[in-house]
């Protein structure tokens, strides 16, 4: 079980929450446009004032720092994949075409969103060391959506894995996922997304079998 920490707070002279966040939601959607144009670091407070349609003035009512709107940016990323995992992904299931349908849902919305991923990966690093911390454990709690889910199949005995392997697994299908993004210049000219969700679903429920197998022997 994951344990998370406290949400880091970012501080704000404006107190209706309400206005909070519909201003953060402006100030995130300007931030991940231009971070996708040049770069979190090359890119300006006032210029991010100006993707969200305000002045640098209203934008500190706010945010503090530039590094307080990278980690909206990282978190409000989570978020949405978590809320999409969760609606669609059944860790009470426990069957491999349970499996099956989970990864390649996952699949789907890392390739859908597959820009805002990897502009968090390669920003994270800018992140205060708390507010990384948190984002990460963040992650975390995505992979223990797999990780149940493997397990629920363990108990119905669709698998046979300890503990450990169920841990690594988990945290395969998550890799893969990614992957799709990350290797995107190269995989994107080689398979189509549905051919890329069978051939690393197909390796992953085989491997798996096998390791079952060798067990049972």
């Amino acid at each position: 079980m994951v344990k998370t920490r406290r949400k880091r707070e970012v501080q704000a002279s404006v107190k209706d929450e309400r206005l909070i966040q519909k201003r953060r939601d402006q100030i995130i959607n300007g931030a991940v446009a231009l971070i996708k144009e040049k770069g979190y670091h090359r890119m300006t407070t006032r210029e991010i004032a100006r993707a969200s349609g305000f002045s640098i003035g209203t934008l500190y009512e706010y945010i503090r720092t530039k590094e307080d709107v990278l980690y909206l940016v990282c978190d409000r990323i989570y978020d949405q994949v978590s809320d999409r995992l969760q609606i669609i992904i059944d860790t009470e299931l426990g069957s491999i075409e349970g499996v099956r349908h989970a990864i390649a849902h996952f699949f789907r919305v890392m390739d859908e969103m597959q820009d805002e991923v990897l502009i968090m990966y390669q920003e994270l690093k800018s992140l205060t060391k708390d507010a990384l911390a948190y984002v990460l454990e963040k992650e975390l709690l995505l992979v223990e959506l797999f990780r149940k889910m493997l397990e629920r199949c363990v108990e119905n005995k669709e698998l046979k894995l300890n503990e450990a392997q169920i841990k690594m697994a988990a945290h395969n299908i998550y890799v893969q996922g990614q992957m799709w993004g990350f290797r995107r210049w190269v995989l994107g000219k080689m398979y189509t997304l549905e051919e890329y969700i069978e051939l690393q679903t197909s390796f992953f429920l085989e491997g798996l079998q096998v390791e079952k197998s060798n067990q049972l022997n």
